[in-house]
């Protein structure tokens, strides 16, 4: 039987691609393996979002190319740079983009031929997550066309996975005893809306909901222009199942720069959005995301951002500095900011946010909250636990808590938040609640 390695680079949507992967290769009578070693072929699923990532992308390929197994590049790198990559890369044995994965059966077979291979089904996966946890894609694509962004160009314009496969996936998932669904994709907020005159977000959450088969339900990536008040108050309504969790990337300020960098909203109406999530559910953790450096960002815009983020203080804050991708509209832009620069301002950000942080942290010394046990640490009777506060995408901090009780991964648990840290929550377990099977 022949044996397939995969490696996943990038973000978690193209987690959920990897899991469709190794569904095809499983379906084709391949056994996974983890070492390279043991494989017949490495298919290595790459991110090419920003400079840094294609760089890992390149690392990891030449790294796996060593193994001389048959090598088959797959994921974004592939769809922007597939001749590029023919060309300087003669150890790959097979590219293949994205938009061509309906034809993996005829083009894996080229390399084994005396193999039959499944249709590839981007709705059958090998689920890589923990056993009590998964993830459900419900697009693909963006149709914002940030100046900065490259995924328009990587996965083309927003479009829905339709309502019925949606359902069905998330049924298959509840049999599987999966306690928590993490909702993703590009544009989280948009769903619906390119397919259906009345079936949106909010819909489909409610069809969800309505399923009863989850424990914690989360959203990821939410733009700040498309959160309603259906939306917020679906979450206030069903908050201990609908996680609240705004993960509502900004990424800067300023009127300025937000036209510049071609979004959708202003500085009034992020502060608007901001009041209205406090002022209807007050425990509600707020993430963001910033951009320091992008073209025609000085001194004062900046200031005027760090002013803004000690003033409305999220939980939880990434800061990325710039990043030219070929194709944006921010490539060509004058008066670029210079590296060293981008990394002052991104170090002073970071530096405010720990002390805001730590006091927003303390706030939750006393508080109860219902989780998820993730991992024991090692030779103690510590847990890590995942609440409403972080997700699971290691952005956020962790919560640490002792039990007296042997506990496993998937138990749902009430605790009780004792301490606090810049990042990290630490309390006690109170109560099992639901022990996982």
């Amino acid at each position: 039987m022949k044996k397939v390695l995969l490696i996943s680079l990038g973000c978690v949507k193209n987690t959920v691609d990897s899991e469709t992967l190794l569904s095809f290769f499983k379906r084709s009578g391949f056994d996974i393996v983890l070492n390279p070693k043991d494989a017949d072929v490495i298919v290595i699923n790459t991110c090419g979002f920003i400079e840094d990532a294609k760089k890992e992308s390149i690392d990891v390929i030449l790294n796996y190319a060593k193994y001389q197994k048959k090598l088959v590049v797959v994921g974004c790198l592939a769809q922007r740079y597939e001749k590029e990559l023919k060309e300087s890369i003669p150890e790959i044995d097979l590219i293949v983009p994205i938009t061509n994965y309906k034809n993996l059966p005829i083009l894996i077979k080229s390399l084994f031929n005396d193999e039959v291979f499944q249709e590839y089904n981007p709705y059958y996966r090998v689920l890589s997550t923990p056993k009590f946890s998964a993830y459900l894609k419900i697009s693909d694509g963006c149709s914002n066309h940030c100046a900065y962004c490259a995924i328009p160009l990587i996965r083309g314009e927003f479009h829905s996975v339709p309502k019925e496969e949606l359902l069905k996936e998330a049924k298959r998932l509840a049999s599987l005893n999966i306690k928590e669904l993490i909702i993703i994709s590009q544009d989280t907020t948009k769903y619906g809306t390119d397919i259906y005159k009345d079936y949106d977000i909010v819909n489909l959450l409610q069809d969800i909901l309505n399923l009863k088969a989850f424990r914690f339900i989360r959203l990821l990536y939410l733009y700040s222009y498309e959160v309603s008040d259906r939306l917020i108050n679906l979450i206030k309504e069903n908050s201990e199942v609908l996680l609240p969790y705004f993960d509502i990337p900004i990424q800067h300020s300023t009127n300025k720069m937000l036209k510049l960098m071609n979004r959708k909203d202003t500085k009034k109406d992020i502060i608007k959005l901001y009041n209205k999530i406090k002022s209807t559910y007050k425990k509600a953790i707020l993430r963001t995301t910033i951009i320091i450096g992008f073209p025609h960002e000085n001194n004062k815009d900046f200031n005027s951002l760090k002013s803004f983020l000690n003033k409305y203080k999220f939980d939880h804050l990434g800061v990325f500095t710039y990043s030219k991708e070929e194709g944006t509209a921010g490539f060509l832009m004058d008066e670029q900011v210079r590296e060293k620069t981008k990394i002052k301002r991104k170090n002073e950000l970071m530096k405010q946010q720990t002390f805001i942080s730590y006091e927003l942290n303390k706030k939750h010394i006393g508080e109860e909250m219902l989780g998820i046990i993730t991992n024991k640490l090692k030779d103690s009777n510590e847990y890590c636990v995942r609440t409403y506060f972080n997700a699971p995408d290691d952005i956020d901090g962790n919560i640490y808590v002792k039990s007296n009780v042997e506990l496993n991964e998937g138990d749902i648990v009430k605790i009780k938040i004792l301490s606090s840290s810049i990042y990290d929550l630490s309390g006690e377990v109170v109560k099992v609640i639901e022990k996982f099977d």
